[in-house]
């Protein structure tokens, strides 16, 4: 073994749909080669805990007091640095509606830290929420900073950016001629329909025109009806239209989680956290986001102060796949599926990230039975280990 090499095993490594015991050799960031089960003497053996592909989470506005629009870049550092604690390898901090400067200012932070330097899960890039948002299905962001898709405004975005802007959350009722959709299919970007009041036909000819996945289902976009299926049903209907889903019990119910990948299959469904600034700090604080007080409840639903509007969440990855599973009654590879290779296809970034094979990055997260995180590796580094587990590293060698 080279000294840029480890060797790990366990006999549960997720592989093509299901556990097996193997090895996985480590090496410049990638996996190097995937083996027999103890084929070679490991540096670490994991035993019977799960070695699973690291998680990625493209729609996480912040946490431990942070949130992307504070433009604040420890505050960003120190985000990506304890995301792995929830087994998050990759991420897009998204942006939430806001004026010129500020959002401007937003990006620009993202692209400057991404340059400069930071540890812990990789910054694949920015997700832009808004501003061209329907007023009416608008959530908790700002109505002062809502306007009309402009793709001269988006391209001012996506300079500041230097490039960075990936996934864009946009209501196509209000982009003229699906102008923007258009741009952005055409330029890498891929688009997601959200904060919406679009009608089915709306919805159907976005898709048509590039727009590939619908933002946070159920929520924030017009409802079902069976004579007017609204986005809710077009998000159902196309089964090859991707689809965010907050899995933390309070933004859907598990009955309907259960329906949406009934629907959607194993393939489409990216579980996001949606998390908050608010996320890991007590409850009970009055926090901001985008100029509105937002507080915690004792069961984690962070809410608009002045309405009881439900603002984002404080969910952790590691637990909303555990919620699919265990309370949404999701099949294990399809809940996996849409905290890995699923959002991997929908970022185009599937022929390194998501899966554990060869020449992949060794975005690793090792998982108990109990669905909390023992340790997480970004890039072939091991970045995060749970404090209540280094004790039992006696198959670790010295």
């Amino acid at each position: 073994m080279s000294e840029t090499s480890t060797l790990i095993q366990s006999r549960r490594v997720w592989l093509a749909g299901q556990f097996s015991p193997l090895q996985l050799e480590i090496k410049d960031g990638r996996i190097d080669g995937v083996y027999p089960y103890a084929l070679r003497d490991p540096d670490i053996d994991y035993k019977d805990n799960r070695i699973l592909p690291g998680f990625m989470d493209i729609h996480t506005h912040g946490a431990y007091g942070f949130d992307t629009n504070d433009a604040d870049p420890e505050g960003l550092r120190k985000w990506a640095g304890r995301l792995p604690e929830e087994g998050v390898a990759s991420f897009l901090p998204p942006t939430v509606s806001d004026l010129p400067p500020g959002l401007t200012a937003s990006v620009k932070n993202v692209a400057d830290v991404t340059e400069t330097g930071y540890e812990g899960a990789e910054i694949l890039g920015i997700h832009l929420e808004g501003p061209y948002l329907d007023m009416e299905r608008r959530g908790a962001q700002p109505p002062e900073a809502v306007v009309p898709a402009d793709v001269e405004e988006f391209e001012r975005y996506q300079q500041a950016a230097r490039g960075m802007i990936r996934y864009i959350t946009l209501a196509p009722e209000h982009d003229e001629g699906l102008r923007l959709t258009k741009y952005c299919a055409q330029n890498g970007v891929a688009v997601s329909m959200g904060h919406s009041g679009a009608s089915y036909e709306q919805a159907l000819l976005a898709a048509a025109n590039g727009a590939l996945s619908a933002t946070h289902v159920y929520n924030g976009m017009s409802p079902f009806h069976h004579r007017e299926p609204g986005l809710l049903g077009a998000a159902l209907r196309l089964r090859n239209l991707f689809g965010e889903i907050i899995c933390d019990g309070l933004h859907a119910h598990p009955a309907a989680v259960y329906h949406f990948f009934a629907a959607k299959g194993p393939d489409f469904p990216i579980m996001v956290t949606d998390s908050l600034r608010v996320k890991n700090c007590p409850p009970g604080g009055i926090y901001r986001l985008g100029g509105h007080e937002i507080e915690v409840d004792r069961d984690g639903a962070a809410r608009l102060k002045d309405s009881g509007t439900l603002a984002g969440s404080t969910l952790r990855m590691n637990r909303g796949l555990k919620f699919l599973v265990e309370e949404a009654m999701i099949p294990f590879y399809a809940a996996l599926n849409a905290c890995t290779i699923n959002p991997a296809r929908l970022l185009g970034e599937d022929r390194r990230k998501g899966k554990l094979a060869a020449g992949y990055d060794a975005d690793i997260v090792i998982l108990a039975d109990d669905y909390e995180v023992i340790q997480t590796y970004c890039r072939g580094r091991i970045v995060y280990t749970a404090a209540k587990y280094p004790a039992d590293w006696q198959y670790q060698k010295n």
